[in-house]
């Protein structure tokens, strides 16, 4: 029986000293994948502080961005009012010139339409014959129907037809 409590306390302590071994396993185990979790939290936590330095200098970057952009914004404007008030001012001098330009227009066929109206007819109606058709029914248009009559009788027949059918358009 003594042998028997002997072997039993033989396989006991073994196996406690095999359990303590693998128990000793285990625990380095661990430690080593302790040391490994740590380094790759260290540099997901460099990433981290990357990211962040990176995300600071994008916001920084993009705000002075938007800063230029707002003083380009206000440039563009204010040449776009300069520009608006030179259109405006060309304009207003542009319908002044055409006001002039037809004062002038008027005056001048004012002194051709005397001119004509003074002529006798037949003189009238051979000048006429040999300008340009507008430019003699814009000075037809500016005598009057009696005198135009007497030109029309005067002019030849094909002439006076042709500028009667401008003068009625």
């Amino acid at each position: 029986m003594k042998r028997f409590v002997f072997f039993l306390l033989f396989c006991n302590s073994f196996m406690y000293a095999e359990q303590s071994d693998r128990l000793f396993e285990c625990t380095e185990i661990f430690r080593e994948r302790k040391s490994e979790l740590l380094v790759e939290l260290e540099r997901i936590d460099e990433q981290k502080q990357a990211l962040n330095a990176l995300k600071v200098a994008t916001e920084e970057l993009l705000r002075k961005k938007e800063i230029q952009l707002g003083e380009k914004e206000q440039e563009v404007d204010a040449k776009l009012a300069v520009v608006s008030e030179k259109e405006a001012r060309i304009e207003k001098l542009l319908h002044a010139n055409e006001e002039v330009l037809k004062e002038i227009k008027d005056i001048k066929m004012g002194n051709i339409s005397q001119t004509f109206s003074k002529m006798k007819p037949a003189a009238a109606s051979q000048i006429l014959s040999q300008m340009p058709e507008e430019e003699a029914v814009a000075i037809l248009r500016s005598l009057k129907p009696n005198v135009v009559g007497q030109i029309f009788a005067k002019m030849e027949t094909k002439k006076a037809s042709s500028l009667t059918s401008l003068l009625s358009k």
